[in-house]
């Protein structure tokens, strides 16, 4: 049990990467634009929807990919703590 654990969190890790590179990607002009881009952020958006219902940006700087990082952090944690 405690390899599916393991594997269940080195997934919320990898999650966790596409959603910090999805982030950098805003930081180029037309990057989301490319295939790789959309591909992105239709794997990214849906988990980062909610979070930006919820939080609204502070001026220019949207935190609710930070938020929602530290809750898929917080997940995978768990999941080990679970499976342990």
């Amino acid at each position: 049990m405690a390899a599916l654990g393991g594997l269940i969190a080195s997934a919320m890790q990898l999650y966790s990467f596409l959603v910090i590179i999805y982030i950098f990607m805003s930081w180029f002009p037309n990057a989301r634009e490319t295939s790789f881009g959309q591909m992105l952020g239709s794997i990214v958006e849906p988990f980062l929807e909610p979070f930006r219902k919820v939080i609204p940006p502070l001026g220019m700087i949207d935190i609710s990919p930070i938020v929602a990082i530290l809750a898929l952090n917080f997940a995978s944690r768990g999941v080990l703590a679970l499976f342990s």
